[in-house]
């Protein structure tokens, strides 16, 4: 391990700790990004934090993006497409189901996987949408703009973002697959500004109709913006992919103009607002048009194109929309001369990890309020509990001690860990941390953990190549849950994009078989699986480690040797054990908290390799020794060491390989709060022990039953 930190230089934590991942649409199951490149990351972190501060101080929260166009365009194409009979709200409800029998097959352990239209959290998330629209309206952060959207004349209808395909405007963007409004890499821009609309209704080209919406002020809070950036630059918590995505958004309004419409440019110029022309360095290519604001950008939009002039935004603060038309979305209040309109999913959808909170702290309210001992309150959302369809999903085995979700979202003491996609960075960064600051309570600026793409064979995942990605399901017919979360997190996709290139998917050929057929990949016993190598030490060296341990000590007939009692030795371990292992928990704290999580697992990988050879050694000189005093010593030498280093391998490994660690502490036999817990992580075997009210040497382990693996391979892979 390079580096060597110190007792007295550990990262310093929050007391309590909100971990969100990214939500999906509810308009189709998971694919595997979503399941490794944001779920299984968020998981392993929430995990984390449990053990160091407490189960009762996490709270781990997700769940489907119920509203917005994306789920009125499925739900129209399934129902007559396929000819679904229920309503939207039971098209939502089957996706959603779906997405949480998907998460729960990965071991990914929201405390709520909720939906926002769904029970329990629907009542919770109308109520927060209706406080912060209403907050920010008072706060005078609102303002009601007319703009235009498409109608289609044919199908005689307005059309949602969904509904209009384009290619998008943004500078520098090569997405070809654009909508109303944004593209499908998250660039946002004017209606107007779409290129080559069509209607995906009749396939005509839609006219624009102007429409009154309510908007966020966003370009008011541009310099608050750059102060924030600025300091994330200067933590070394923060992915610099977060700070250069949102430090690209932070330029001003301006046009980008291709050197061949110069001249109708000119023409023009004497009609434009107050600019400035900055000349491209070569003098080819284009040339880009600065304004002081987006208003005057936009106001040069219809001269420009009037003269033929065709152009490209550039990334700049815009007002971010709060509502829309649409009927499918969360009711917003009647204000500003505005009637019937519901929230965009966009804004609605940074503020529903409150809610899911809210939900999860109003279960803890009624677990107290039914005579538990504990704070209770009664209020609107402990009602809405207790009258919602059924428990939540993921009960919790115990319950927060503090019920006001300000502790959670406001206070000093806690802070927001936020796992998302790189493209939502301008969302979550941008436009939540301005929201955040308008609403003027006191909300902690989120801590963002964004992750680049999981690309799949080496190029983007995509549902329309010729290898379309396996869903997330399909790929737990040949990969074990464990296998696959410790190879996501090995691939470091905070620093950049990494194929995800499954053998058991890979049709390439690569050579002939003995008939002379083409011979894939996938059959060719010579192709080594990438997605293996993680899992290879989960079943090779950490379960091997952990058989040796639970074997050694158990009564063995016509095996007189004194370790074989069924208990842990007494004794510490070694000097350079217990160094190694405060070594690899003080690293490991570290990387965890600069969120390097494969630097994380790359560290436990290290340590379970050394213990292991640690004991190989050991016990094999052991085995050797010919004095059988001599050997049971060195013997019982070496299993104190060994037990010493799995209780530490298992603690730090808790997060990434769930369900092997929680057998290896049920056979420890140790309450696994204790077990887990990073108060006692830095102590003896022995001072476990007596903190679980026994005596050192007295602890009996819970015998291992014959040819017993706490890691498994795939049953394909046998």
């Amino acid at each position: 391990m390079a580096s060597h930190p110190t007792r007295a230089k550990r990262p310093r934590w929050p007391q309590r700790a909100v971990v969100t991942a990214g939500m999906p649409y509810g308009n189709k199951g998971l694919h595997f990004g979503h399941v490794g490149g944001v779920f299984i990351p968020a998981d392993f972190y929430a995990r984390f934090l449990r053990d160091l501060l407490g189960p009762e101080n996490v709270i781990f929260v997700s769940g489907t993006d119920c509203y917005g166009s994306p789920i009125m365009e499925g739900f129209r194409k399934r129902r007559e497409g396929e000819g679904f009979e229920g309503t939207i709200r039971d098209y939502v409800r089957e996706n959603h189901d779906g997405q949480e029998a998907d998460l729960a097959s990965f071991e990914v352990s929201c405390d709520l996987y909720a939906g926002s239209a769904l029970e329990p959290a629907v009542r919770v998330h109308e109520r927060v949408t209706d406080e912060i629209v209403r907050r920010l309206h008072e706060r005078g952060e609102l303002r009601k703009r007319s703009t235009k959207q498409f109608f289609d004349p044919k199908a005689n209808q307005f059309l949602n973002g969904r509904q209009v395909l384009g290619r998008c405007p943004i500078q520098g963007c090569k997405s070809e697959k654009a909508y109303a409004d944004e593209c499908d890499l998250g660039h946002q821009f004017e209606p107007e500004e779409l290129i080559a609309p069509r209607s995906a209704l009749t396939g005509e080209t839609p006219e624009l109709v102007p429409v009154d919406n309510l908007y966020f002020d966003l370009p008011a809070h541009l310099e608050a913006l750059r102060t924030h950036v600025a300091a994330g630059e200067a933590d070394e918590t923060v992915r610099s992919v977060v700070t250069k995505t949102m430090a690209e958004w932070l330029h001003p309004a301006q046009l980008h103009i291709q050197v061949k419409f110069r001249d109708a440019f000119e023409a023009v110029r004497p009609e434009l607002p107050a600019h400035e022309v900055v000349e491209s360095p070569d003098g080819k290519g284009s040339f880009s048009v600065v304004f002081p604001s987006w208003e005057e950008r936009d106001a040069a939009h219809e001269p420009l194109a009037r003269a033929g002039v065709r152009f490209r935004s550039g990334k700049a603060l815009v007002p971010f929309r709060i509502t829309g038309n649409i009927p499918w979305g969360v009711p917003v209040p009647d204000l500003e001369g505005t009637q019937g309109l519901t929230c965009w999913v966009w804004p609605e959808s940074l503020w529903a990890p409150i809610s899911f909170s809210r939900t999860v702290l109003a279960r803890d309210a009624a677990a107290a309020a039914e005579g538990e001992a504990g704070p209770a309150r009664a209020d609107a959302e402990l009602a809405d509990f207790s009258a919602a369809d059924g428990p939540l999903s993921h009960p919790r085995t115990t319950r927060s001690r503090h019920l006001d979700w300000r502790d959670w979202w406001c206070s000093e003491d806690a802070q927001v860990y936020q796992f998302i996609g790189q493209d939502n960075i301008y969302f979550y960064g941008i436009a939540q941390t301005a929201l955040w600051e308008a609403l003027g309570w006191g909300m902690r600026q989120s801590t963002i953990a964004a992750n680049y793409h999981i690309l799949y064979m080496g190029k983007k995942a995509s549902s329309s190549s010729e290898t379309p990605p396996p869903l997330a399901h399909e790929l737990l017919e040949h990969y074990t849950a464990e296998q696959l979360r410790a190879h996501w997190l090995s691939l470091g996709l905070g620093e950049k994009p990494v194929s995800f290139s499954p053998k058991a998917f890979d049709t390439r050929v690569t050579g002939k078989t003995a008939d002379g057929e083409p011979l894939r990949a996938c059959d060719d016993k010579r192709v080594i699986d990438p997605a293996l190598k993680e899992g290879a030490m989960l079943t090779g060296v950490f379960n091997r480690l952990a058989r040796s341990c639970f074997y050694a000590v158990a009564a063995k007939e016509g095996d007189a040797s004194v370790v074989r009692t069924g208990r842990i030795p007494a004794g510490a371990a070694a000097p350079e054990v217990l160094e190694a292992s405060e070594r690899a928990v003080l690293a490991f704290e570290h990387a965890m908290h600069a969120f390097e999580l494969h630097h994380a697992l790359g560290i436990c990988d290290e340590f379970l390799r050394e213990a292991n050879k640690r004991w190989s050694d050991a016990s094999k000189a052991a085995k050797n020794e010919a004095d059988p005093v001599r050997s049971d010593e060195l013997m019982a030498a070496a299993l104190r060491d060994a037990f010493h280093e799995l209780r530490v391998a298992t603690v730090l490994m808790h997060g990434i390989v769930p369900a092997g660690c929680d057998l290896i502490c049920e056979h420890f036999a140790f309450d696994p709060h204790l077990f887990f817990s990073w108060d006692h992580l830095l102590e003896t075997v022995d001072e476990l022990t007596r903190a679980a009210g026994e005596c050192p040497g007295e602890h009996a382990v819970k015998p291992l039953p014959p040819r017993f693996d706490f890691f498994r391979k795939h049953e394909s892979q046998y």
